[in-house]
This record gives structure tokens, sequence and C-alpha cells, in this order.
């Protein structure tokens, strides 16, 4: 992973970190919008890491950008989440848009501190584009579910499909006319993204608000997209396992009285126990460096631009796709059993150690691992690289 301990962005995410691990577990508990911890984002400039210095971001590689998303999600995976899709939004931009639109979203958002949610979810085709005849543009109607970080947010970025079954993508303000963001995010896990309903009310899109030139799937370069998608997700999974990890430990070194079969002297000297954490370090470990391997690829792959190859653009697939699969599965692990080597203590309400598996669990259903399997195998087999798509 990269490292960071020099960079000017390291001692603001240290400060961030530090005081949203303070009320990681209540705010877990409460749910809503973390309005205070979105606002120390803001503060902070992380919200400029990736943004080009010419722009008058950070230009951090992407492997930095998610090696921060890994760090965040170690504390708190609900809000790492957030973060990423803030950046995953302006990737967005960068790779479906003119040179215009790219130049005035990435600089406004650092002169403004706009802070980029979701409407985008391209597997609800409940939004329709209604044509706009009166101002030459269009309309956006329905409602959009899945909306992760539209509450509390500046700009969204926005899908709908027209009559012909396309999709279009749509920069808006938040705040416009017709857009309602709901407080209905209520779910076991990831319990602050703010993952919601978006209803959009004949909402007025102008032409030159449609990432449209070149658009989605328009190159190798445009398919990059749903790969750093993918690659997000695997950076959360392994960091939730990792905070699993440090939290297990800490509650284990703290134990004084080992199981009464043991015959060690501490639970931290039981053979079983050990063998435990000799598990979940093999898995994250595992993990991670299939993950480093993704993003040396994807950096690579970004770096091509619109001379990235399909050849090229299926290598950073399987790579990610590897990562993802071996993420979701140490994450899913180290949640879980991590109780094995905390004992019954550990389930005490209060310290809500299960937030760790609830939202790894939540996180990983958003796109099963047994289809990545499945494109890997093929890959293995018949030498096919997965397909691009908008969605993997």
């Amino acid at each position: 992973m990269s490292q960071m301990s020099n960079a000017p962005w390291t001692e603001p995410l240290d400060a961030v970190l530090r005081e949203w691990a303070q009320t990681a577990a209540a705010r877990d508990k409460a749910g809503g919008t973390a309005f205070h911890e979105r606002a120390l984002l803001r503060r902070s400039g992380l919200l400029r890491l990736s943004i080009p210095t010419e722009y008058g971001g950070d230009g951090a590689p992407w492997s930095t950008t998610l090696d921060i998303v890994r760090r965040m999600a170690q504390v708190d995976s609900s809000l790492a989440h957030l973060f990423a899709f803030h950046h995953l939004q302006l990737a967005t931009i960068r790779l479906f848009g003119r040179d215009t639109q790219i130049r005035h979203c990435l600089s406004e958002t650092v002169k403004q501190g706009w802070f980029w949610g979701n409407a985008l979810n391209p597997l609800d085709k409940s939004t329709r584009v209604l044509p706009d005849d009166a101002n030459n543009g269009y309309l956006f109607d329905g409602r959009k579910s899945f909306c992760s970080g539209a509450r509390d947010s500046d700009q969204l970025l926005a899908s709908a499909f027209d009559s012909e079954g396309k999709l279009l993508i749509a920069i808006t303000p938040t705040n416009r006319e017709g857009i309602t963001v709901l407080d209905d995010w209520d779910n076991m896990g990831q319990r602050q993204t703010d993952s919601g309903t978006v209803i959009f009310e004949r909402v007025r899109i102008a032409p030159d608000e449609l990432l449209n030139d070149p658009g989605p799937l328009s190159s190798p370069f445009a398919c990059l997209r749903p790969l750093l998608a993918q690659v997000i997700l695997s950076h959360i999974y392994i960091g939730i396992g990792e905070g699993a990890l440090q939290a297990a430990r800490d509650a284990t070194l703290a134990q004084t009285r080992p199981w009464i079969a043991s015959q060690a002297e501490r639970p931290s000297e039981d053979p079983y126990v050990i063998a435990h954490y000799g598990d979940f370090y093999v898995a994250l470990e595992g993990a991670r460096l299939l993950c480093e391997r993704a993003m040396q690829l994807f950096d690579a792959a970004w770096r091509r631009g619109l001379a990235l190859t399909e050849s090229e653009r299926g290598e950073v697939a399987v790579a990610v796709a590897t990562s993802k699969v071996a993420a979701a599965r140490a994450g899913l692990e180290v949640a879980n059993r991590m109780f094995d080597v905390t004992g019954a203590r550990s389930t005490t309400a209060a310290l809500r150690l299960d937030r760790f598996w609830r939202n790894v669990r939540v996180h990983t259903l958003h796109d099963p691992i047994d289809y990545k399997v499945r494109e890997l195998g093929d890959w293995a087999l018949n030498g096919r690289v997965p397909k691009p798509s908008f969605y993997s």
C-alpha cells in the first residue's frame, strides 16, 4: 500500500480518524446522517485528493486515494464509503465528460468544497428521461434507490433511461427544484451511508449537464469506471477486516483469564487463540497484496488514458476481480471469527463489535462474489477476460 508518512494530507487524515473513532460505535447505533463527520471531511481538504493539480487538487494517484479509503474503513466504513464514492463521482466526470465539464466540476469542487453524492444506480431503471421542449433540454422523473451520500451533498450524478432504453447520466446540484432526498436508509449495516431514496419530479437537465461526450462504455479507458467502483469495495472490505482485527486484538490482550480448559496463563498465550490470529493475518495479508497489485495495474491503465487497449483493460479487470473476491472473503472471515478470540464479554451491546460483520455483510451483497468467481473461472479455463459493462 502507499507510503503516506510525509504527505500533506497525513495530518488532516489522522485528525479526522481520531475524531471519528471516538463516536463510531454510538453513531452506528444511531444511524442517520453524520453531518458533523462529513463537515470534518469538508474542512480537511481530503475531498480534493484525487483531483489533478491543474484544477487545484492534490493530484494523488488512485492507489493513494484508495489506501486512505482503506484506513478510513478501519475506523468507520460508512464514512469511508461516502468519501470513496465522492471521488468515484469525480472520476466518472473525468471518464465520461467533455474537457469543459471536467474543468468546471473539478475546479469548482476545490473552490466551493463540494461534496458529491450518488444517484447513479443504473440497476434501478425507475427514473425516466422526458423531453423538455420548452427549454431544449431534458426532464428526469422518478425514484432512485441506493443513493449513497446524496443527503448533505452539494452535487449529484444522476442516471435515467430514455424511451429507447438508453442510459443517460447528468450532473445536477442536489438542491435543484424537483429533487427530494429522503431520510429512509435504515439497514443493519453501513448505517450512515445515507443510501436511501432520491425522488426526481420533472427535474430540468440542460444538454451540457449530460455526460454523453464521450459517455459510458465509449472506450476501454471509459470502461475503467466500473473497475474503480469494484476496487473501492475491495479496499473497504479489507479496511473493515483490519478494523475488526484491531478490535479483537485489543479485547484479547485486555483479558486476564483464559478458558477453563486452557493450559495457558492468559488468553494471548493460548495456542488456539494464536492460531486464529494466524488465519486472520494470512487472509488479510493475501487480500492486501492482491489489492496492491490491482492498484498498480489500475494506476498504469489510468495514466494510459485513451491509448488504453481492450487487452490492457482486461488485465486490470482480472486483477480487480481477484482482489475483490479475496477481500470479501477475508473481511467476512475476520469480522465473523473475531468473536472466537474475544469471548462472551465482547458481545456486550455497548461495544457494538458486531458492526464490523454487519457492515461487511451488507456491503458484500452489493455485487455477489459468486459472479466474480465465475468470471475468474472463465478466465482461468477459457482465457476469456471479463466483459466490460457499466456494472462490473
